[in-house]
C-alpha cells in the first residue's frame, strides 16, 4: 500500500510540475508544444490525439462479484481453522464410526457458528459501495469545443484531447486539466479540491514570477479538473486528459485496496498465536492420550475436543455481534457506519485529524468588524457597505450575504427605499473592485465603492474622520495599510470602502470615475467557529485524542481559527514547506505540528501516513474531492451525508452531523466494542490455555480420559452460549478514557499469567475426586469425569465477572443484567445438568451432596486468587484487558 501511495504522490508531483510549467508559459509557446493553434483541431487531427493519449477518462477500479464478496466473507483465520475441525469430526465421528455411535453433533455446531459469522458479515459489507463507481459523475457530460472548420461544438467529454480549445461559462465543470487563453471576469469554485467555500479568481497572463514548489491551486491561470465556474466566462487550452489529470492522482490512491486496519492486525496475531498453541498441544495430548491408554481412536476424538476447546470459535459471532450492536448504538446518535472494523478503529484512534471549514467553523462568512480609517469601530462604514452590496446586480458572494445579514441586524433595511441607482462600474479581477452610483431623495448622488483594500487605498486622496472631509497624507494612508493587512494576518479577510459625492451621473459613467475617493474604513469578515467546537475538542483532548487541521486554507486563517478556540498551536506547517520536505523529515514532523494548511489533497495522505508510521491510529474528518484520498489513507475515514460522492465513498463513518459531538460519542462506542471483544479473548484465551495444561497433566497420571470427547464439546458449547451476552455488557469508565489498541504480545502474557490459575484448581479438583471422593479406578472414571464437568464449567462461566473489570466484580463494577442472567443460568444448568437424562447419556453421573461445599470452597478460592494476581498484574504491566 505504500508503494501505491508513493506511486500516486510521484504521480502527483508530475502532474503538477507539468501544469506550473504551462503556467509560465506564453499562448503561442503551449499552441506549438500541443502541436495546435487557436482554431482549434480538425477531427482527423482528434482521432490520431485519441489514439496517442486516450479517451478523458479515469480509470476504474472494477467491482469486485457478490459472490467473491461472500467467499471472501469466510476468509478469516479462526473460520479456516473451524471450518477444518468440522472436516476432521465428520470424517471421524461419521466416517470412522460405526452406525450406531455416529454423530453429527460437533460438524453441526462448528458449521452453525461459521455460517452465521460469515454472512453477517458479508450482509454489512455487500451494502459498501466503491468510491471508484463514484469517479465518473465528476466529469460533466458535454462541453463546447471549437474544431477547425465547423467552430464551436458541444462534444462528449471523453473525446477531449490535450490542445483542444475550450469555451467555458458559468456553472460549467471543467472536464480536463487546462490553461486560460481568456479570463472574463471568471471566478472558479475549487471547494472540491480545497475545501474553501469562496470562490478564486483566475486570470489568463501568464506567472512568470513563480516558482517551481507553487502550490497547484495558487496558479491562477489553470483550471483543474472537478472545479466548478461560479461566474463569468473564458477560454482554455486543454493540458491533461483522463489518467494524466491533477484530479487522477487523487483518485488512483482511492481505488486501490485500503490499508490494514488495526482491528485487521490484531485479529491476525491473535489468531497465529492460538494457531500456534494448538499446533502444539493437540498432538500431545493425542499421543499422550494414544500411549497411556491405548485407544488411538478415542485418543484422536479427544485431541480433537481439544482442539475445538482451544478455538475461541464464538469469536467470529462475538466480534460481528459487538460490531453490529455498537453500528446500531451509533446509528441513534446521528452516526452511519459504512464499515464494521472501523468501530474498534474509533477506539483505537489516538489523532484525530479534521479540516477547518464546516467542522470547527461554521462553514460562512460573517461580519466581524467594521473600522473607520483610524481603526474606531464605525457603524457609518457597515451602512456604506450594506448599500453597495444591496444594488449591486453581479455575483453577490458570501461576503456580500455577510453584510447584508449584518446590515439587517443593525437597522438598515430602511435604507433601501431611501435611495435608487443610477449606474453600476462591475467588479474586474484588474480593478478588483466595484462600484455604485446611487440617489438620495434630495436628488444627489453618491458613489459607493468597495474591494480590496491595496487597491482602493491606492485610489483615495481624501479620508472620512469624525463626519469631516480630511486630506488622506501619505503617512495615513501607509497607516490605513498597516491596519488592513494587520487585521489580515491575523486571518480576518479584509475589505476597504470608499466614496464620492456627487460623481458624473450618466450613461458616460465608468471605471475613470473611480478616483480622488474618499476612504471611509475596513469591514472584516471570519468564518465564526462553531459555539460545540471548543468543548468537543477538550473532551477529545480529556479521551487521549490529539487533534490536528488539515486544511487548505491559510495559516493565518486557520491560526486565527485556533486561537478562537482556545487551542495551543505547537507549529504550523505550510504546503509549500511539506513539499520539500523528505519522508524522514515529515515524519519527524508530524508528531509536533499542530495546523498543516495551505495543503494539496495528496499532502493530506502523506501526512496521515507519517502519523500511521509512528504506530498512531489515525482518523480523518473531511468532505471534498479533496480529503477523499486522506479518507481512504487513514485508519478510520469519517465523512458527512452532505459530503460530496466520492468523500462519502472513501469514509468508513458517515455523521448525519458535522458536529465533533457526535464523532467523540463513537469513540467512546468503539472502546465499549473493544472492551467486550478483548474480554471474550482474554477470557476465553487464559481459560482454554490452562484447561489444556490440565488435561496433559490428567492424561499422564489417570488410567482413564480425564473427560470424554462429548463432554468437553458440551462443557465448552454451555460456556460459549454464557458469553453471547458480553456485546450488551458496559465498561468501567475508566477504561473509557483513553485510546485501546492490539496487542497481541499482551494477550500472550495475559494468558501466561492467568492461565495457570485455572490449572492449580483443577488439580485441587483432581486430588479431592481421587482421595475425598474415590473416583481413583476406571469404574469411577464417571464420578471423575463429572466433578471435574461441574468445576470446569462453572469457573470458567464465573471468570467472565473476574475478568471484565480491573476493579473488584460485583462490589465495585457489576455486569448488566444480561450477562449476569446468562452468565448464572449457564451455570445452574451445568451444575443440574448430570442429575439428568441427557447429563447420563454424555456419560455424566448425579454428584453426592458432599461434592458441592467442596465446590463452593474451590470456586470462592479460585476467584480470591485471581482477584489477588489481577493486581499483581496491572500493578507490573500497567494494564488489564
Amino acid at each position: 500500500m505504500k508503494k501505491k501511495t508513493e506511486t500516486s504522490q510521484s504521480q502527483s508531483k508530475a502532474a503538477i510540475q507539468t501544469l506550473v510549467r504551462f503556467s509560465k508559459k506564453d499562448i503561442d509557446q503551449i499552441y506549438s508544444e500541443l502541436d495546435t493553434d487557436k482554431e482549434g483541431f480538425s477531427d482527423e487531427a482528434v482521432a490520431e490525439k485519441i489514439e496517442k493519449y486516450g479517451l478523458n477518462q479515469l480509470t476504474h477500479e472494477k467491482s469486485v462479484p457478490w459472490y467473491k464478496q461472500l467467499i471472501k466473507s469466510f476468509i478469516d483465520p479462526f473460520t479456516l481453522v473451524l471450518m477444518t475441525l468440522a472436516v476432521i469430526s465428520f470424517i471421524t465421528d461419521v466416517l470412522l464410526s460405526p452406525p450406531e455411535s455416529r454423530s453429527f453433533k460437533t460438524v453441526i455446531v462448528i458449521s452453525t457458528l461459521v455460517a452465521i459469522s460469515g454472512f453477517l458479515k458479508f450482509s454489512q459489507e455487500y451494502r459498501s459501495s466503491k468510491a471508484a463507481d463514484k469517479l465518473k459523475t465528476l466529469i460533466s457530460s458535454t462541453s463546447d469545443i471549437l474544431r477547425k472548420k465547423s467552430g464551436i461544438q458541444e462534444i462528449d467529454v471523453e473525446n477531449i484531447v490535450p490542445g483542444d480549445i475550450i469555451s467555458l461559462a458559468a456553472g460549467d465543470i471543467i472536464p480536463a486539466d487546462l490553461r486560460l487563453i481568456v479570463s472574463n471576469d471568471l471566478l472558479v469554485s475549487e471547494s472540491s479540491l480545497t475545501g474553501e467555500s469562496e470562490p478564486v479568481e483566475k486570470v489568463a497572463s501568464p506567472l512568470n514570477s513563480i516558482s517551481d514548489d507553487t502550490a497547484v491551486t495558487e496558479l491562477s491561470n489553470i483550471c483543474l479538473l472537478g472545479t466548478t465556474i461560479a461566474s463569468g466566462s473564458a477560454t482554455g487550452i486543454v493540458l491533461a486528459t483522463g489518467d494524466a489529470t491533477y484530479f487522477s492522482s487523487i483518485a488512483s490512491s482511492i481505488v486501490t485496496q485500503k490499508n490494514k486496519t488495526s482491528f485487521d492486525k490484531g485479529i491476525k496475531k491473535i489468531s497465529l498465536l492460538l494457531i500456534r498453541l494448538m499446533i502444539l498441544m493437540v498432538p500431545l495430548v493425542f499421543v499422550v492420550n494414544g500411549i497411556t491408554k491405548g485407544d488411538w481412536l478415542q485418543a484422536l476424538l479427544f485431541a480433537i475436543s481439544i482442539a475445538v476447546g482451544l478455538t475461541p470459535e464464538m469469536l467470529p459471532v462475538i466480534v460481528t455481534t459487538n460490531l453490529a450492536k455498537g453500528a446500531i448504538l451509533m446509528g441513534k446518535h446521528k452516526t452511519v457506519v459504512k464499515e464494521l472494523d472501523a468501530i474498534q478503529n474509533f477506539g483505537a484512534m489516538d489523532i484525530l485529524c479534521t479540516d477547518k471549514t464546516g467542522t470547527l467553523t461554521m462553514d460562512e462568512m460573517t461580519v466581524t468588524t467594521y473600522l473607520n480609517a483610524r481603526g474606531e469601530e464605525d457603524p457609518t462604514v457597515l451602512r456604506k457597505a450594506y448599500l453597495n452590496s444591496f444594488f449591486q446586480t453581479g455575483l453577490r458572494n458570501l461576503m456580500d450575504v455577510a453584510v447584508l445579514e449584518k446590515g439587517k441586524d443593525n437597522g438598515f433595511s430602511n435604507l433601501e427605499h431611501q435611495y435608487s441607482k443610477v449606474e453600476e462600474i462591475p467588479f474586474d479581477f484588474i480593478r478588483r473592485r466595484i462600484s455604485v452610483v446611487l440617489k438620495d431623495t434630495e436628488g444627489k448622488n453618491k458613489m459607493i465603492t468597495k474591494g480590496a483594500y491595496e487597491e482602493i487605498i491606492g485610489i483615495c486622496t481624501q479620508v472620512e474622520n469624525g463626519g469631516k472631509i480630511e486630506t488622506l497624507t501619505a503617512d495615513e494612508k501607509k497607516e490605513a495599510l498597516d491596519r488592513a493587512k494587520k487585521l489580515s494576518s491575523e486571518g480576518i479577510r479584509v475589505i476597504a470602502i470608499a466614496q464620492k459625492e456627487q460623481p458624473a451621473a450618466s450613461e458616460a459613467t465608468s471605471k475613470a470615475e473611480e478616483k480622488e475617493l474618499v476612504l471611509a474604513g475596513f469591514v472584516g469578515f471570519l468564518d465564526p467557529v462553531k459555539e460545540s467546537a471548543g468543548e468537543a475538542l477538550k473532551v477529545l483532548e480529556e479521551d487521549g485524542i490529539d487533534v490536528k487541521i488539515l486544511t487548505g486554507d491559510s495559516g493565518a486563517v486557520t491560526l486565527k481559527v485556533c486561537q478562537n478556540l482556545g487551542l495551543v498551536v505547537q507549529r504550523v506547517l505550510l504546503g509549500n514547506e511539506i513539499g520539500k520536505m523528505s519522508d524522514e523529515e515529515l515524519a519527524a514532523a508530524v508528531e509536533e505540528t499542530s495546523v498543516f494548511a495551505k495543503l494539496e489533497p495528496l499532502q493530506k495522505s502523506r501526512i496521515i501516513q507519517s502519523l500511521q508510521e509512528k504506530a498512531h491510529i489515525v482518523g480523518y474528518m473531511g468532505d471534498g474531492i479533496n480529503d477523499a484520498a486522506a479518507l481512504h489513507q487513514a485508519d478510520v475515514g469519517i465523512s458527512v451525508d452532505t459530503a460530496v460522492g466520492i468523500a462519502k465513498d472513501s469514509a468508513d463513518i458517515i455523521l448525519l452531523e458535522k458536529d465533533l459531538r457526535v464523532l467523540e460519542e463513537g469513540v467512546i462506542e468503539g472502546r465499549k466494542v473493544f472492551g467486550n471483544i478483548m474480554k471474550y479473548i482474554k477470557i476465553t484465551v487464559s481459560s482454554n490455555f490452562g484447561n489444556v495444561f490440565s488435561v496433559l497433566l490428567a492424561s499422564l497420571v489417570l488410567p482413564f480420559l480425564p473427560m470424554l470427547p462429548i463432554q468437553l464439546l458440551v462443557q465448552n458449547l454451555l460456556y460459549n452460549i454464557s458469553q453471547l451476552a458480553i456485546p450488551w455488557d458496559t465498561m468501567d469508565q475508566e477504561y473509557l478514557k483513553k485510546p485501546r489498541k492490539w496487542n497481541a504480545d499482551d494477550i500472550g502474557k495475559f494468558m501466561l499469567f492467568v492461565g495457570p490459575i485455572s490449572s492449580i484448581f483443577d488439580v485441587v479438583t483432581f486430588l479431592v475426586m481421587w482421595f475425598i471422593f474415590k473416583a481413583n479406578t476406571p469404574a469411577m472414571q464417571s464420578l471423575f469425569q463429572t466433578g471435574w464437568f461441574v468445576v470446569g464449567l462453572l469457573s470458567q462461566t464465573l471468570i467472565v465477572h473476574m475478568i471484565r473489570t480491573e476493579k473488584i466484580p460485583f462490589i465495585e463494577s457489576r455486569a448488566t443484567l444480561p450477562v449476569m442472567a446468562l452468565s448464572g443460568g449457564m451455570m445452574l444448568i451445568g451444575a443440574g445438568l448430570p442429575f439428568t437424562p441427557f447429563g447420563t447419556s454424555i456419560g455424566l453421573t448425579a454428584l453426592p451432596l458432599a461434592y458441592f461445599p467442596w465446590l463452593i470452597g474451590i470456586l470462592f478460592s479460585y476467584s480470591l486468587l485471581l482477584q489477588l494476581v489481577k493486581k499483581r498484574y496491572i500493578k507490573r504491566f500497567n494494564r488489564w484487558l
